[in-house]
């Protein structure tokens, strides 16, 4: 996305065709125990839909147990709109010194040939020289301190399998899939919330969200996450940076304007992308869609991917330990067995029947 040398006005609020094509249905995998995040669907080779989420055990409800004890969980339905059933652990922190020894988390699920394939992001808190279940037994400036080396630990990771049910594989096994930059560069906090699309040549473009301490001291903290590309000729890569990244960004609306959780995917020979929009159309609720003719330069005027939570759900969403309420996170999208077209949207929310955090549920109805 070119960035204009002066600070544009805010985008107009038009709702996009994808927007406009949503219905809300309902909340799934809600639990008294665990914080449910992130929720990716596929079919599977037994023709049922499958989620691999996050979760967290329900104590960690303030802002830490995604990075500190998230693990990925998989259930399993009949159809796309539930009741789903837990399965299994497909991924979780291995321990030891591994660059992925705390956390797994904000899974996303593709099936590319004969393989499916969880892209992912990890954390690393072995040299915090406490194991998890210590965290929350320091002080608040520890775990603060903790949390902000976490935070910088992050790196997207890769596994694969020859079945929906596993067992998993990683590719990203010694090292990361993903590094972070070199110190300057406007990636060099940490890789993370990846988004794969193999294109029409057979390149594999790995999209991939990424900060700069630069962005997070001219911001008074805040910092500015924007989304890059790495390329590969295979799966298992080796991935290179883009040279025009950041590529896809929203700096140019104003120094803390930003977005996160990017699903793109190509269709009728555009890409197309969905996301958590920060501040974009002035608020943190209403979702960003952009389109490319490249994947490569995100061209196209934002507009709304998707509404505050309000608009499909009547529930009022509990804001827990932030004061935003009502803001769908992670979207990905389920493709419709024989058409392959989106079918569902499943997001994050807030809220729920235990006050905690759940998946959700809405139809496309394109």
């Amino acid at each position: 996305m070119k960035k204009p040398e002066h600070v544009m006005k805010q985008p107009e609020h038009v709702e996009s065709d994808f927007c406009k094509s949503l219905t809300g249905i309902t909340r799934i995998l809600e639990t008294p125990l665990y914080r449910v995040w992130g929720c990716a669907p596929i079919y599977g080779e037994d023709g049922r839909v499958h989620v691999f989420y996050s979760r967290w055990v329900h104590k960690y409800a303030k802002p830490v147990g995604w990075v500190v004890s998230c693990e990925i969980a998989h259930a399993v339905s009949d159809s796309p709109e539930g009741p789903y059933e837990f399965v299994d652990i497909a991924l979780e922190g291995r321990g030891g010194n591994h660059w992925d020894s705390w956390s797994i988390h904000n899974p996303s699920v593709y099936k590319v040939g004969d393989q499916y394939v969880l892209v992912y992001l990890g954390t690393d808190g072995s040299d915090l020289g406490i194991s998890r279940d210590e965290f929350l037994d320091q002080p608040q400036e520890v775990q603060d301190a903790f949390f902000k080396k976490l935070i910088r630990s992050k790196r997207v990771g890769m596994a694969v399998s020859k079945s929906v049910n596993g067992p998993w594989t990683r590719i990203s096994d010694e090292h990361p899939l993903i590094e972070a930059g070199a110190p300057g560069e406007w990636d060099d906090i940490c890789t993370t919330n990846p988004a794969l699309v193999v294109t029409p040549e057979g390149k594999f473009y790995m999209y991939y969200k990424g900060w700069s301490e630069q962005s997070v001291r001219e911001t008074n903290g805040y910092g500015n996450r924007m989304y890059g590309v790495a390329i590969a000729d295979k799966l298992e890569g080796p991935y290179v940076k883009y040279d025009g990244n950041p590529n896809l960004e929203f700096s140019y609306l104003g120094p803390t304007i930003q977005c996160e959780d990017a699903y793109i995917w190509y269709e009728d020979g555009i890409y197309k992308a969905i996301m958590r929009g920060m501040g974009v159309f002035g608020n943190e609720e209403d979702g960003v869609y952009v389109t490319s003719t490249d994947g490569l330069h995100w061209d196209g005027v934002p507009q709304i991917g998707f509404r505050e939570s309000y608009h499909y759900f009547p529930e009022e969403a509990e804001p827990l330990f932030r004061p935003l309420k009502g803001r769908f996170e992670r979207p990905q999208i389920l493709f419709h067995p024989e058409t392959n077209r989106p079918d569902y949207l499943f997001c994050s929310l807030r809220g729920g029947l235990y006050n905690s955090a759940s998946g959700v549920v809405l139809k496309i109805n394109q």
